[in-house]
Formats: C-alpha cells, structure tokens, sequence
C-alpha cells in the first residue's frame, strides 16, 4: 500500500494561496506563480525591516543636526563632545528633545562645548 499525500500538498497549497491573497492577476490564482510571489514578498519583508532601522537612524541624524546648526555647532562635533562629557544618549531621544525642547537640547549643546574645550 502506498502514501498518497494529497491532504498535506492541498494543505501547503491553501496556504501559500491564503498568503496571496489580494495580489493581482494569477499571482493569487495559480499556485506556481502565487509560491513565487509570495516568496519574494517574505524576502522583501525581510529586507525592509533592516532597511527601514537605517532610514530611521538617518532620519534622526538630520534632525540633530539641523537643531545642532542653529548653535553653530555641527552634529559630528557635537556626538564627540557629548561623548567626552560622558552623556550616553542615543540619536532617537535626542532628536526628540530637538524637535520638543529647545531648553534642554542648548544646555545638551553647551555640555558638549565645554568638553571639547578642554
């Protein structure tokens, strides 16, 4: 007696069509073209969510610096002075306090100044 697997091979089908739902043209009819698309969609999701933290990160980088540019400081000499002044914040917060709070982003700035000055 042989093992036939019609149940799990519909099974997979099902599910890849499922996945591919709303695609257009066969790309949600035909199994074939559905699996192909489908994998190319999972590649590209995987893709875009390492994509999108480098878009974020240079997002926030002209943020600082063009809050920077208004006390005459650039964003590289600004980082490295906060740095030295030992003032571990990352980019996300401080260009919230950028854009939020002005007061608290000048007193960050002339920390950074006052280290690199020394």
């Amino acid at each position: 007696m042989r093992v036939k697997g019609g149940t799990t091979t519909r099974a997979r089908r099902k599910k890849v069509l499922k996945r591919a739902k709303g695609y257009f043209g066969s790309k949600h009819l035909l199994y074939k073209t559905a699996h192909e698309q489908v994998m190319h969609s999972l590649h590209y999701a995987y893709v875009s969510r390492r994509t999108i933290k480098r878009d974020y990160r240079k997002l926030w980088i002209v943020r600082i610096n063009a809050a920077c540019r208004h006390y005459d400081i650039n964003y590289s000499t600004l980082m490295h002075g906060l740095k030295l002044a030992n003032v571990n914040i990352n980019r996300k917060m401080l260009s919230e306090i950028a854009i939020a709070d002005d007061e608290t982003f000048a007193k960050l700035v002339e920390t950074a100044k006052k280290s690199l000055a020394k």
